[in-house]
């Protein structure tokens, strides 16, 4: 999932739950295309990887995301743009307050994903509602 903030999610899909984020995380990062220069994208560790971080820059997107700390050459980040990363996580859970995402009701993808997109329509909604 890309997210702008802890209630709007950009764009999502699902993958098997036994493949890494990572191939999925570029997909959907490609499907976007390019953005304005120097917009910031946080991102979780499991991104942090050469081929993610080469393609967020491609797309004119500055890659926040700590190196793991195996990496012989780290790379700096902005320390305090990343800790608003906890905003994402936020949706996450906002979703699963919904019972039937997080223990996954629905067997067929297509209507775990109607689902999933009509939690997201509540969640808009109420921000629209809360908002003066």
């Amino acid at each position: 999932m890309v997210a702008a903030d802890a209630r709007t999610a950009i764009v999502f899909a699902l993958s098997p739950g036994h493949d890494h984020d990572a191939p999925h995380g570029r997909a959907l990062l490609e499907e976007l295309g390019p953005m304005p220069e120097g917009l910031p994208l946080l991102m979780d560790r499991a991104y942090e990887g050469n081929e993610t971080r080469q393609l967020v820059l491609d797309l004119g997107m500055l890659p926040v995301v700590p190196p793991k700390s195996g990496r012989l050459h780290p790379w700096e980040y902005d320390r305090a743009l990343y800790k608003k990363r906890n905003e994402i996580e936020r949706l996450f859970r906002r979703l699963k307050g919904f019972r039937r995402i997080f223990s996954r009701f629905e067997k067929l993808d297509v209507l775990f994903l109607a689902f999933l997109c009509f939690a997201l329509i509540i969640e808009a909604l109420r921000l629209s509602v809360n908002t003066p």
